[in-house]
Formats: structure tokens, sequence, C-alpha cells
């Protein structure tokens, strides 16, 4: 096999990986529990940010052209780390005031403004993340520790991203097959009967939404440390629709249909689509990307609303009284007293 088709294979795997984790992440917040979070792009971006700045070292390195706040020298896979605690805060901070006493429509618009705000933030604010240049030249992981070759890193860092990936499923399986996951279903089917039940609603939505945009940090770091480079225009709001249409082609509410929607859509899709020869003016083949798209969750709307692997519907068996319950007598009542009396 030539070095050609391995390098072309091995990104594949880490874009697959990566995907994986950001749609594990977005399953848990828009399948299990019902948020429709258009700013999920923004905390991939976070991580990614975190996960470049503490490896960078001080903005006065590489000869100072690159302004940013912070800078460390951090070994892998301690940025992996410092980015999903990064997410983790800025969901909280995000959800305290995005997701309270707001209905579902309406958060939705809410963290839509925040990805808008938090682009033109980016782009305008020089000194906080160098602007719309964004950053680059970060170090490669593991690649100097062990004197990798450019070939030996894509396929070490290949099988780091899938093995993350692995590692984050059994986590997003773990949480939706506890009763916190069962907990969130109901939130997500019908709010007002599980505020009924004593649930706390807007926890268990801030929860779900914490533990989402740490794993979408996750996801946003390991790319920024393969590909070594990030800037705002490439972390636009618009990347949150291609994970919602992998989750609506290969099935939200399902951990498997996240990870065959990943590897169906964001993946195979729109991989696919750069052999398409070019043709009319420049830039479109790559807006007719986002029609396709479009076209395609309509399609899976219309005609498979379920996905390619619809949602397991569990079923559990009714309670049963302990034996000392069952054989006791049911208390007397107490006479009702006539309105007369």
């Amino acid at each position: 096999m030539s070095s050609s088709v391995q390098f072309y294979m091995t990104t594949i795997l880490v874009y697959l990986g990566v995907d994986i984790i950001a749609c594990l992440g977005l399953n848990l917040q828009f399948g299990m529990t019902g948020l429709v979070n258009f700013s999920f792009i923004v905390f991939q971006a976070a991580g990614a940010y975190t996960a470049a700045v503490v490896t960078l070292g001080p903005s006065s390195g590489n000869g100072g052209f690159q302004r940013y706040v912070g800078g460390a020298n951090w070994p892998f896979p301690l940025p992996i780390l410092a980015a999903a605690v990064v997410g983790g805060l800025l969901a909280l901070i995000i959800g305290l005031f995005g997701l309270r006493r707001l209905r579902a429509d309406y958060q939705a618009m809410v963290l839509l403004v925040v990805s808008l705000i938090a682009t033109t933030v980016a782009n305008n604010a020089s000194g906080l993340v160098n602007g719309a240049n964004g950053l680059a030249l970060v170090p490669k992981p593991l690649q100097s520790t062990f004197n990798l070759s450019p070939l030996g890193f894509q396929w070490v860092f290949a099988l780091i991203s899938l093995s993350v990936a692995a590692l984050i499923y059994l986590l997003v399986r773990r949480i939706t097959n506890s009763p916190l996951g069962r907990t969130l279903r109901a939130v997500r089917e019908n709010e007002f009967a599980a505020i009924a039940l004593g649930k706390n609603v807007a926890a268990l939505r801030l929860r779900a939404f914490v533990i989402g945009g740490a794993i979408a940090a996750v996801s946003g770091a390991l790319f920024v440390e393969f590909i070594t480079a990030w800037s705002p225009a490439s972390w636009l709001f618009t990347e949150s629709f291609v994970y919602f249409a992998a989750l609506i082609v290969g099935g939200a509410g399902n951990n498997l249909g996240a990870v065959v929607g990943a590897a169906l859509v964001p993946v195979g899709f729109l991989e696919a689509t750069r052999f398409i020869p070019q043709f009319g003016r420049p830039g479109l083949v790559d807006a007719l990307q986002w029609i396709v798209v479009g076209l395609l969750v309509a399609l899976f709307l219309w005609f498979w609303p379920q996905g390619v692997f619809p949602e397991r519907k569990r079923r559990y068996p009714p309670s049963r009284l302990r034996p000392s319950e069952a054989d006791s007598p049911a208390p007397d009542r107490a006479p009702e007293m006539s309105p007369g009396a």
C-alpha cells in the first residue's frame, strides 16, 4: 500500500473518531434530552482553542506573530483533559443563562445567537484568539517524544482518536442505560410529567448540556492536535447542522445510530464529495454540499424519521410489592361524611 493511500486512510480514521465523539455528545443533548443545541460548534471550538493554547506555549514564541490568552507547553494528553474542563465550564455558564425558564424553541434560538456572538467576538478580538487568522504551528503530540515519522504519527493518532471515541461511547452508553438516562428521556418526552413526578427538569437539562459540552470540547481538541491549526472561519454555526444531520440519518436517541450517522454524513458523504470534479464558478461544489445535506435531512425526516437505527423502545417490568406488603391487608378507608353531617 502506497504512503499516499495510507495518509488518506489514516486521515479518514482520525476524522471518523473525532466525528463519532462529537455526535455522541450531541446525541446526549439532542437525542436523549431534547435540547436543540445550535451552539454545539462553540464547545468544539473552545476545546480546540484550549488544546492549541496549552500546547503552543506563550504567545511570544514562534516569533510572536500570534496573540492569544494564556499559553503553556503541556504534554499529551493534558491538553485534551484541559479542553474537556473548559468545555464543561463554558456549557455550565451558558446553560445557567440560556436554558432556565425558556421553552425548547426559545432555547434553540438563544443558543443559535450564542454561536453567532462567539464567532463575531473570535473574529474581531485580535488579542483573544488571534482574530480571524486563528492559531497555527500547534505541535503534534508524541511525534518528537517517540521520534515518529509523518506516516507513523498518522497511524498513532488514528489509533488515539478511535480509542478515545470508544471510551466516550462506553461513557455515554453507561449514562443512557442508567436511571439518569431514563430520566433524561422522560424530560424529552414530557417535561410536565417529569415535573409532576418531582424531577428538577432544569438541573437535568443542565447536566446533559455540561456533559455534552465537555465531550464536544474533547472532539475539537483532538482535531486541532491533528491538523495543528485553528481558525474561527472553520467553526461557524452551520457546522452544527452537519452533526444534527448525522443524528437524523443515523437515528437520534440511539448511540449506535450516532456512530453510524457520523460515518455516513460528515465522513462518508462530505469526504466523498471532495472527489467531485470542479465545475461552474469557484465554490459551487462546496455550496452544493449544503444543499444536498439539506435534501438528505428532508428525505429522512419524511420517509425514515427514526433514522437507520431507530431508538430502541425500552420496556420495564412493573414494580412488585414486597411479600410483606402483598400479604398484609389494605388499610381500612375512613368513612366518608355526608354534606349534612
